[in-house]
């Protein structure tokens, strides 16, 4: 009798769930195609000191994530040795061709940079300008894909018409001088940057570099024994004694108090 008092139990309170009805899943939301909101419309072609991530970063609060990519040889600049900093050396920037110049591919980074960021990369560029670099003439080097979309800017040095300029990106500028030397520390940071991507990609940086000079001070933190503080240095030398433009101006690269004493004698 228990026995079947229950299963007659069961039964009623089954039949009670089917009129009330059991709550059944949710259905699943389709996400395909759906984007993240607030993607970036303007990025940052770096290809000099912005190639390296740490020095990079050191301009923003949160870290940016950065691809390889190339520029095309259309875009009408080569990677040269013309800007000056008011700090007293030269930096890396652009010109545009000469008459006659064959153009030349540039690699470095693109990243993505809007409101704040963006301001900080202006101020830490001073003495550039932002121009823009068509998306058609940027490949990317690596796995990632370009975006589809936005405004892709690179800084260009600028000298204006009253410093002696023709007030043109990447036009009228200096070459490095006794007084405006390339440093070691920089190009240290260039190549290492570029070895973020591989040997090949760091070499290509220096092999599409124009301008290396025989006016270039060895400023490394303990220069004589570099590896102390910076284990990548014997890569960097290999890589700058390996590229015929940069391994050309190698023997002129002095300490600074022999670096000093050549500039007594009016030499490089």
């Amino acid at each position: 009798m228990k026995c079947r008092s229950r299963i007659l139990l069961l039964g009623v309170l089954l039949c009670v769930a089917l009129a009330v009805g059991v709550p059944q899943p949710a259905a699943a939301t389709d996400w395909q195609g759906r984007k993240l909101p607030n993607i970036p419309t303007n990025f940052i072609f770096g290809y000099g000191s912005l190639v390296n991530s740490v020095s990079r970063n050191s301009s923003v609060t949160v870290p940016i994530p950065a691809i390889p990519v190339r520029v095309s040889a259309a875009f009408g600049y080569l990677r040269t040795w013309n800007d000056r900093s008011v700090s007293g050396f030269t930096a890396l920037g652009l010109r545009k061709l000469e008459s006659g110049e064959t153009g030349r591919t540039i690699n470095g980074v693109l990243y993505a940079a809007e409101g704040a960021d963006m301001s900080s990369f202006d101020a830490r560029e001073k003495g550039y300008v932002r121009v823009e670099v068509p998306l058609s003439q940027i490949e990317a080097v690596g796995w990632q894909r370009l975006p589809e979309t936005g405004h892709v800017w690179t800084y260009i040095p600028v000298l204006s018409v009253d410093q002696g300029g023709k007030g043109v990106p990447g036009q009228g500028l200096p070459a490095p001088d006794a007084m405006f030397p390339l440093l070691q520390s920089y190009i240290d940071v260039v190549v290492e940057g570029g070895l973020e991507y591989g040997t090949d990609f760091a070499r290509e940086i220096l092999e599409t570099t124009d301008g290396w000079s025989g006016f270039w001070l060895n400023d490394r933190e303990l220069a004589r024994r570099p590896w102390v503080h910076d284990p990548r240095s014997d890569a960097v030398d290999a890589l700058l004694t390996g590229t015929p433009a940069s391994a050309a101006q190698l023997s002129s690269r002095a300490f600074p108090e022999m670096y000093g004493a050549r500039l007594r004698v009016g030499s490089p």
